[in-house]
């Protein structure tokens, strides 16, 4: 078994306004050192299968399609054995 974990973040040309809140409540709070803050999502998927290459393409293929908009927002993953 394959765990794949997938990183969704919003690109850097768009506008981040969580990010913005986040940033915000967090100098109110007295951290003021922060040059930025982006929000982003955190996909764990679990494969029951063995081969990598195979599990790398369907993870490509499922964020192309349904997990990530390609337009606005950018993914990264990590496969490891469970």
């Amino acid at each position: 078994m394959l765990k794949a974990e997938i990183n969704i973040i919003l690109k850097r040309t768009v506008a981040d306004p969580q990010g913005l809140t986040v940033k915000h409540a967090l100098e109110s709070l007295g951290y003021k050192n922060l040059a930025d803050v982006r929000m982003g999502k955190l996909v764990i998927i679990k494969l029951n299968l063995k081969d990598k290459k195979r599990a790398e393409r369907e993870i490509k293929q499922m964020c192309n399609k349904l997990l990530a908009n390609p337009i606005i927002e950018d993914y990264h993953f990590k496969i490891k054995k469970e």
